[in-house]
């Protein structure tokens, strides 16, 4: 019988084999799985009634998952992140901030000590100095979104290891597609080494555009800004950095609008 059509009835074998050649469908009732219940396991932990998420690592796993996430589920995700050793040093993860909607991204390499201490990509004297670039191409911290290669800080602030990365690549790829920015603007070698996926010098990789993601957002590359405190002869080549990625900043945003206007031209 059909479910929802009648009581239940028992059929034999030649019944169903008869209903079958007919074409004619049976329909059963299935008796329910019980439900599965919070309780202790053979083996002695407690068993949990939520779905298991999927394995991480393979296309439906951390990447698939992170892929679709809002800000907020996506910033949780971070804070409980454990994907690799840095989670047992870490005071805070660093998440990113700044706007959300961002013409401009700037990405760093990793959280250092006050960073680590504060939440936050980018402050103390390094972050100070980085205010200062914006400003020189009119651009406030406010303006653009920051995040880093790495949402935890390293010990002692060695590089980032490549498993360290990969962890946190699902990560920061999602920050991007959120923010879908019109320049990225890479500061300092690690960062532009592992965000283009190159072991090119930094010195070689200054002044050309490169280009990130299917969306091909332009790249140009510039000395960290804790390197120019170290080495302030240098902020003359990152001056120069800066006004090259506005440079191609401004073509972008030319190449865009004449795309809009042949665009409407062809829809009238």
């Amino acid at each position: 019988m059909r479910e929802g059509k009648g009581p239940e009835v028992a059929l034999s074998k030649r019944q169903r084999q008869c209903l079958d050649i007919m074409g004619i469908p049976v329909w059963s009732l299935r008796t329910p799985p019980a439900p599965r219940a919070a309780g202790i396991s053979r083996a002695g932990t407690v068993s949990d009634p939520r779905p298991a998420l999927p394995a991480e690592g393979g296309p439906d796993g951390e990447a698939g998952a992170v892929s679709t996430l809002g800000w907020e589920a996506l910033e949780a995700r971070v804070a409980a992140c454990t994907l690799c050793e840095l989670h047992r040093t870490r005071t805070r993860t660093v998440f990113g901030v700044g706007n959300r909607s961002a013409e401009w991204m700037i990405i760093g390499e990793a959280p250092g000590a006050d960073e680590d201490r504060q939440g936050e990509p980018f402050v103390g004297r390094a972050g100070q100095l980085l205010n200062e670039m914006l400003l020189a191409v009119g651009l406030k911290r406010e303006a653009v979104y920051i995040a880093n290669i790495l949402k935890c800080r390293p010990p002692s602030n060695r590089d980032p290891r490549p498993e360290e990365v990969a962890s946190c690549e699902p990560y920061l790829q999602r920050q991007v597609s959120l923010v879908a920015p019109r320049l990225i603007l890479a500061v300092g070698r690690v960062a532009a080494q592992n965000l283009l996926k190159t072991d090119t010098p930094i010195g070689a990789m200054r002044g050309r555009q490169y280009h990130y993601g299917e969306a091909r957002i332009p790249v140009v590359v510039t000395y960290h800004p804790a390197y120019l405190l170290r080495s302030p002869r240098e902020k003359r080549k990152a001056w120069e950095d800066l006004k090259f990625a506005m440079q191609v900043y401004e073509a972008r945003q030319k190449a865009c609008r004449k795309a809009c206007r042949e665009t409407q031209g062809e829809g009238t």
